[in-house]
Formats: C-alpha cells, sequence, structure tokens
C-alpha cells in the first residue's frame, strides 16, 4: 500500500531571512527564520497543496533540529525519516533580497547534519509506502550522502514507485567557488557533470534551470545540453525558463525549446527569487503524482513559481490547494501578489499552522487575563497587586491538570500582571490567548507595552494569539467608531506582519440595547474596513436566529474563519450551561473562554489568606473540569439532535 504520495530526500536547514529589502546582507538588522533546504521546501510545498509527503535527513540535536521537526509536522510532513544526529549541528542559511536581481546567501553547512546522512538512514519500509522518492543534485556532491540517495531511488523503483530529480545546482555546495559566491548559479564543471550522468539513467523525472540542464548536459548551449540528458536518460525533462515559464519534453529532444509541451505563465512583480524552484517543484510534482497532464501539471508549477518570487521567504509563501485553485480561476489582479488583499487573506487563512500543532476544533479555554477584577479583589483582601501574578499562575496549575497535555484546551492571561504565568505555559500545548486592550477602555486603547506603533508585537511569541476586546455598538457615534476601527485596524495588520493570530471580543451588550441582528452587525463592519479575525469571542446570544445571523455573518465573509468562543461575563454555572446548549447547535462555535465563573471564588478567599495555593488549584481545577464537561455534552447532544433529524 502506498499510503505516502512523495518523499523527497537531501538538505535541510534553517534560514534567516533579512526582514529588511534592498540593501546588503552586511546592513541587514533582523532576520526572520523559516525551514529551508529544496527537499524539506518540497516536502511542505507538497503537503500544502494536498499531498501526502515525507522527508528523509538529517537535523541536529539542539533548539533548530527541533524547530525543523515541528515546523514539518505542522504542515502534515510525515517525519519519519528525518534521523536526529547526535554529533552535528542542523544547516544554517543566511539569505538577503538585494534588489531583482541580487540575492545574497551563505551557507552555513561545514559537516552538518544533513550531510551526514548515510545508507543506514534509508528505511525500506518507508521508502515502499510511497509512490514518488525526489532527489535534489547536492546529495549527489559526496560518497556518503550519494550512496544513501543512490539506495533509495533504488529501493523505490524495486517497489514500484517513481523517481524525480531536481538538479538544484550549486556551485559552491560542489566545492567549486568559496562561502561568500552562494548566489552564484554556474559554474561549468566536467566533474559535476560527469557526476550527475552517471545517476540521469535511474529518474522518471528531471527538472531543472536552463543552467541546470548546462552542468548535467556539459554544455551551456541548452538544447544540445537537454539533447545529451537525453543519451543517458530516458526521463521527461521539465526545463525552467524564469519568466517564460517551463517547456516538457517527453520523448526526443527538438530543435527548439519551444516546440516542447508547455503551460501559461503569470505576469507578476519579480520580489525574490529564492526557493522559487522548489515552488514550482511542489506544484508540478502535486500535478505529477496525481496522474494530470504535463499541461495542468505545469499550470500548478508556473502558478506556484509565481507566488514564490512573489512573496518573503521560501516556505512560507507557497500556496494552499484552495489558494492555487482560486488563484487559477481568478487570476492576477495586481502583479505585486504579496499587495493583494484578498489573495494574501486566503493565503494567511488556509496555510496558518494548525494553531501551533493542536487540535482546535474544541475550545476549552480558562480565562484569567482579568486585571481591574483582580485588582480590586486584591485591594478589598488589603495585599499589594503583586500577589496577581502568584494567583495566575496557580490559575495555570488548574489549566494544566485538566488539559492534561490533551489538545483543545488553552488559557488567555495577560503579561501586565501575569507575566510568569505566560512564560510558563510556552510551550505547553495550550493555545495561549494573550490581550493588549487596557481594561474597560472606551474608545479602545492599548496596553502601553504594546507601544504607540505598535512594536511591541514584534516581541511576542508566535503561539500567541493577539486578544482584543473593543466595547463596539451599531449605535454609537461617528466619531467613537472612528477611533475604535482605527485602532483595530491598524492592530490586525501589525498582528499580520508580525505573524500573530488575532481573536476580536465584542460586547454591545455594555454600551446598549441589543438584538437579533446586533452582533451580526458589528461582524458584517469589521470585514467591511478589513479586519478578518482568526477568532471570535462573543457574548452569550439568547436566541437561535441572533447565533444563525452572527454565523453567517462570519462565514459569507470568511468560510476560513477558525470559529467563535462563547465568554462568561462572571455568569454562574447554570445559566452558561444554558447558554451552551444554544450555542453549541452551531458548528461555528467551537467552545468558550470563561473566567470568574471558575477562578472569582478562588481568587477572593486566596487573596484574603483563606486558602492554601493547592486549594485554590483544587478548586479552579475541579470548576474547569465540570465546565468542560457541559460543553462537550451539550456539543454531544447538538450532534447526535443533528444526526436524528438527517436521518429523519
Amino acid at each position: 500500500m502506498k499510503n505516502l504520495d512523495v518523499i523527497t530526500i537531501g538538505r535541510s536547514s534553517v534560514d534567516l531571512y533579512g526582514a529588511q529589502v534592498g540593501g546588503r546582507l552586511e546592513d541587514m538588522a533582523s532576520f526572520n527564520k523559516y525551514i529551508g533546504g529544496s527537499p524539506t521546501n518540497m516536502a511542505t510545498g507538497t503537503a500544502r497543496l494536498g499531498l501526502k509527503s515525507g522527508l528523509i535527513t538529517r537535523v541536529g540535536d539542539e533548539h533548530m533540529g527541533r524547530f525543523i521537526r515541528e515546523e514539518l509536522a505542522r504542515h502534515g510532513v510525515d517525519t519519519r525519516g528525518v534521523v536526529t544526529d547526535n554529533e552535528r549541528l542542523t544547516a544554517l542559511v543566511l539569505l538577503g533580497i538585494r534588489d531583482q536581481e541580487q540575492f545574497p546567501l551563505i551557507f552555513y553547512r561545514e559537516n552538518c547534519a544533513d550531510m551526514a546522512l548515510c545508507e543506514d538512514d534509508i528505511d525500506p519500509d518507508f521508502i515502499a509506502s510511497a509512490k514518488a522518492v525526489v532527489a535534489t543534485g547536492t546529495h549527489l556532491s559526496h560518497p556518503q550522502t550519494e550512496a544513501a540517495v543512490l539506495k533509495a531511488l533504488k529501493l523505490a523503483r524495486e517497489s514500484g514507485g517513481q523517481t524525480a530529480l531536481d538538479i538544484d545546482y550549486r556551485p559552491n555546495l560542489w566545492g567549486l567557488s568559496g562561502h561568500g559566491d552562494g548566489e552564484n548559479r554556474f559554474i561549468a564543471s566536467d566533474k559535476v557533470t560527469a557526476k550527475l550522468q552517471s545517476t540521469l539513467h535511474l529518474f522518471d523525472l528531471i527538472v531543472g534551470t536552463e543552467e541546470e540542464f548546462h552542468i548535467a548536459g556539459g554544455t551551456t548551449d541548452t538544447v544540445q545540453a537537454l539533447k545529451n540528458v537525453r543519451k543517458v536518460s530516458g526521463a521527461t525533462l521539465v526545463c525552467k525558463r524564469g519568466p517564460m515559464g517551463a517547456t516538457a519534453f517527453e520523448g526526443e529532444i527538438p530543435d527548439a525549446l519551444d516546440d516542447g509541451v508547455s503551460g501559461p505563465g503569470f505576469p507578476i512583480e519579480v520580489f525574490n527569487v529564492l526557493g522559487a524552484g522548489d515552488g514550482f517543484m511542489s506544484g508540478l510534482l502535486t500535478g505529477w503524482i496525481r496522474g494530470e497532464d504535463w499541461v495542468t501539471s505545469l499550470t500548478y508549477a508556473n502558478a506556484c513559481g509565481a507566488f514564490a518570487v512573489s512573496r518573503h521567504g521560501c516556505t512560507p509563501a507557497y500556496p494552499s490547494w484552495a489558494e492555487l485553485q482560486f488563484f487559477l480561476k481568478r487570476g492576477v489582479k495586481t502583479k505585486a501578489l504579496r499587495k493583494d488583499p484578498e489573495l494574501e487573506q486566503i493565503h494567511w487563512a488556509t496555510n496558518r499552522h494548525t494553531s501551533h500543532g493542536g487540535d482546535w476544533s474544541t475550545m476549552r479555554v480558562f480565562a484569567f487575563d482579568h486585571r481591574i477584577q483582580l485588582e480590586q479583589m486584591a485591594d478589598e483582601a488589603g495585599v499589594a497587586h503583586d500577589k496577581i501574578g502568584d494567583f495566575k499562575n496557580l490559575c495555570l496549575d488548574a489549566a494544566n491538570n485538566v488539559a492534561n497535555g490533551q489538545s483543545g484546551y488553552g488559557i488567555l492571561c495577560d503579561s501586565r500582571l501575569g507575566r510568569d504565568a505566560l512564560y510558563r505555559a510556552a510551550g505547553s500545548g495550550l493555545w495561549i490567548g494573550h490581550p493588549v486592550e487596557w481594561p474597560a477602555s472606551r474608545p479602545l486603547t492599548l496596553e502601553p507595552e504594546i507601544g504607540p506603533d505598535f512594536g511591541g508585537l514584534s516581541e511576542w511569541p508566535v503561539e500567541h494569539v493577539v486578544k482584543v476586546l473593543c466595547f463596539y455598538h451599531p449605535d454609537d457615534t461617528e466619531e467613537m467608531k472612528a477611533e475604535q476601527e482605527g485602532v483595530l485596524k491598524r492592530l490586525f495588520t501589525a498582528s499580520r506582519r508580525n505573524n500573530l493570530e488575532m481573536l476580536l471580543e465584542v460586547i454591545p451588550s455594555k454600551v446598549g440595547p441589543v438584538d437579533d441582528d446586533t452582533t451580526a452587525v458589528i461582524i458584517r463592519r469589521m470585514y467591511e474596513i478589513g479586519v478578518y479575525p482568526d477568532w471570535w469571542k462573543l457574548e452569550p446570544l439568547t436566541t437561535q436566529e441572533a447565533w444563525s445571523k452572527a454565523c453567517a455573518a462570519i462565514t459569507e465573509n470568511d468560510p476560513n474563519t477558525r470559529g467563535i468562543v462563547i465568554l462568561g461575563l462572571d455568569a454562574p454555572e447554570d445559566q452558561l450551561a444554558a447558554s451552551f446548549a444554544e450555542a453549541a447547535a452551531f458548528d461555528l462555535v467551537k467552545g468558550f473562554a470563561v473566567g470568574r465563573t471558575i477562578f472569582a471564588d478562588s481568587a477572593r478567599k486566596w487573596l484574603a489568606g483563606n486558602l492554601s495555593n493547592d486549594e485554590a488549584v483544587a478548586d479552579m481545577t475541579n470548576r474547569f473540569e465540570r465546565l468542560c464537561r457541559i460543553w462537550d455534552d451539550a456539543r454531544a447532544k447538538a450532534q447526535s439532535t443533528e444526526r436524528q433529524g438527517i436521518s429523519a
């Protein structure tokens, strides 16, 4: 059984991408961190397009190696072939965008982990599970890694799999130029040509740029180079021709490149060519493995390449299947694809991590981001506000007790009073919402730490979700609306710029009368002004009609939203149970984010010295656990009722 579509084999690195554009690499002041290396890029690129992908490589037993593993898992890539090397470091690459023509890069690959790949790392059963195995040229440059690649190719062919080569020629990775020459894409070498030609007969598909076929064919005459490759290989040859698209040659090589099979190109602005070939290959492999004709496969490839050259980074630029289909149907609206708001929204919403590894189809969130309320409780107890941070650590203990390492649980916690709890929660598997609003502000203002330019978000871990509460009402004055909407638009933009998800909480009932239309009107207005929250946090709506209208307002504008969580407003447990039962009938409502119903009683007693740490944690654990059961029961009952209705 071939339960994987493709396995790629070879380089795996961490790309440190200069965040500034238009300057020398020497002058880059900050860097964005992505996974990199052609096989790693292709594994994630094909996974985004819906293939079941795997990777064979090595990473170091350190933070960067774990980063690569976690990123691969978040994209759905099978990591059984990723070996942890206890002696070597994960490879690094420093890259920059100088201009449309220059893309400086430095490979840090001296004795790196992936170049220690060996035959023992190739599992025959893993290879046999894939429809295709894809190799890249760099790992043919060293006897040990070449042996591993050749073993994988042999096993793939023996088990009925297809094989493909991305020539991926980097002269300095073959020892032909110095460390500062990473940008160079071609140096003629009889030795490299001979090495490549000794393996080309093993492939069903060979892909490269004109320069890469020059090295494979031993001449800078592209047509003659292709003919030379054809002499030693019956593979389909796909030659990438930059802005002229790409051409496939299944049989005899014609005398003109235009006489091959081609797919349509896309007139877009070239922003960054780094990683474009891996994006192209991801699209091509998707069509090839699914049995599409070459025109269709090349269309996918050209479109994926267009996305890649239009955005910052390599893997972050590649499209999802839904995004690719949308683009092919709608076409190019602006040549700078990264500046197309509609396309960028789909890109973001369909390529988000599975919320940093978790399954958030159900949301059970303990909200202890309260500041004013806990400060008032501390004042009543006559204790310093410093004690609040200690109490929030107890809240986190309760949340962890209930979650017990499972997905679907989370917290809301602030950094002004709950900083230590936030630090402790990092990497715990909990969903983490982090508030930014100044408590009770209207018009909306933010915590000072966010800064007047909202630059404070740049310091946040990417697993934090920006949570903002806005007391917004359709009957607000135009001045009030304009001021609050201005803050929300800037916050939304800053969140996206920093790759942070956003949760928008609206409570209109606190500032005006509400009916079945109120919340839906607010939701539609947010989308009108260009604010697309990943999450919505809504007060319990009192009728099915109100819920129907609110859900419709969201799905009509953003079918890829994460969903809705219900807030508690310090309601007693029985009232929350009733509101859960009402909301659970709507699939878009994923769960709850409740606070004072869980912690208020314990907080008062603990701050007053009438409850021990263990007793406070036990009480909040029990209350949170009960609310989780109430929600789960409400959802199960709603789903059962729906199934009965369908069967009837």
